[in-house]
């Protein structure tokens, strides 16, 4: 007798998703790396990439199967017929850190039987599924760029202040509401949200701030460097013809 639904691999992820079904009711069994998996009409792999073709291959054939990678196209599970994958476009701790409490788009591509699965599963879990048939390294640089990168940002941006005189661990709070406010402002209008001294032509400040950091840290300043450009070419893009 096949198992509704058997999740392959307890990590972060796998045990996110265990606790979200179970608080739901929802009949399913957690499987670790190296146990025997028993037949299911879905399977999804929620381990590591470099993982996904062996858990693929100790899966018995004929059901539907599904893997949690941002990287990887579906291809990697075969030679399953019926394959697909479902990335949480989240960042998940683990329950006992702590569950999102925000919305959750979860990307999903595969073979047609895969997808409609991936999108069942994806309701059954409360998440949003979003069909991203295109460039998997495309979408997962996305994915990094926007859930990594502000965390580096905040840590480094904490450092320029610390070395104005605040502590770091102030500097991340003082700083906070900041990053938060126009990440919302950039998810509601855009290039359009751009504000401060590169929107407004000030090199004057913005060299300035160059020759402070060149002091501190010349990491950091061409990181900052670097950022005015990118800023600079936005700042561009979003103003009307001439």
């Amino acid at each position: 007798m096949s198992l509704p639904l058997a999740i392959v691999g307890p990590g972060r992820l796998g045990r996110s998703v265990a606790k979200i079904l179970s608080n739901g009711g929802h009949e399913f069994q957690l499987f670790g790396r190296h146990e025997h998996i028993g037949p299911a009409d879905v399977t999804w792999l929620t381990v590591p990439d470099r993982d996904i073709s062996e858990a693929a291959a100790s899966v018995p054939v004929g059901g539907i199967i599904l893997h949690a990678s941002g990287a990887l196209d579906h291809t990697v599970l075969r030679p399953h017929s019926c394959a697909g994958s479902l990335h949480p476009l989240m960042t998940f701790p683990g329950p006992e850190f702590g569950m999102p409490n925000t919305e959750i788009p979860a990307a999903i591509a595969g073979d047609p039987m895969a997808v409609e699965a991936a999108e069942d599963l994806s309701n059954l879990l409360g998440f949003t599924a979003v069909r991203v048939p295109g460039d998997r390294s495309l979408y997962h640089a996305a994915a990094v760029t926007a859930g990594n990168f502000a965390t580096v940002l905040l840590v480094q941006a904490s450092q320029m202040l610390s070395a104005a005189g605040v502590s770091e661990p102030e500097a991340r709070t003082l700083l906070g509401p900041l990053a938060i406010t126009s990440i919302k402002n950039a998810i509601e209008h855009g290039a359009d949200a751009l504000t401060g001294p590169v929107a407004r032509g000030d090199d004057e400040v913005i060299n300035a701030h160059l020759a402070a950091l060149s002091e501190l840290s010349p990491e950091l300043s061409g990181l900052y460097a670097n950022l005015c450009e990118s800023a600079r070419s936005i700042s561009e893009q979003k103003k009307p013809p001439q």
